[in-house]
């Protein structure tokens, strides 16, 4: 499926960093969604995100990621949601989060 391009402006406008999940909740009734707390080194958030299928609580909790920081709060399953995880995945369903290389400190901006 082909994408409409954006502006070198609209990219600028993304405020992606690197941060790491603290802690990882189940949310009652919801079979693929789990509640992170991350630290973005000088804020933590609440980010809602349907990994549970993909990933075992155990396994998130400590990893590095990339956040959609500047994305509208949204409340799911009564809970504010503030950010997106970024992840890919293929055909098959697996689901892989976005990670920095190295020692990246939290909060670095993605560029």
């Amino acid at each position: 499926m082909k994408k409409e391009k954006v502006s070198f402006s609209d990219w600028q406008k993304l405020d992606l960093r690197v941060a790491e999940i603290l802690e990882v909740e189940d949310i009652e009734g919801a079979d693929k969604l789990y509640k992170l707390k991350v630290d973005l080194g000088t804020e933590t958030r609440i980010i809602v995100a349907g990994l549970k299928k993909a990933y075992m609580k155990e396994e998130l909790e400590g990893k590095k990621c990339i956040i959609f920081c500047n994305l509208e709060p949204r409340t799911i399953k009564g809970i504010e949601s503030n950010g997106m995880i970024l992840a890919t995945g293929n055909n098959h369903n697996e689901v892989k989060l976005i990670q920095s290389d190295g020692l990246v400190e939290l909060g670095s901006r993605v560029s």
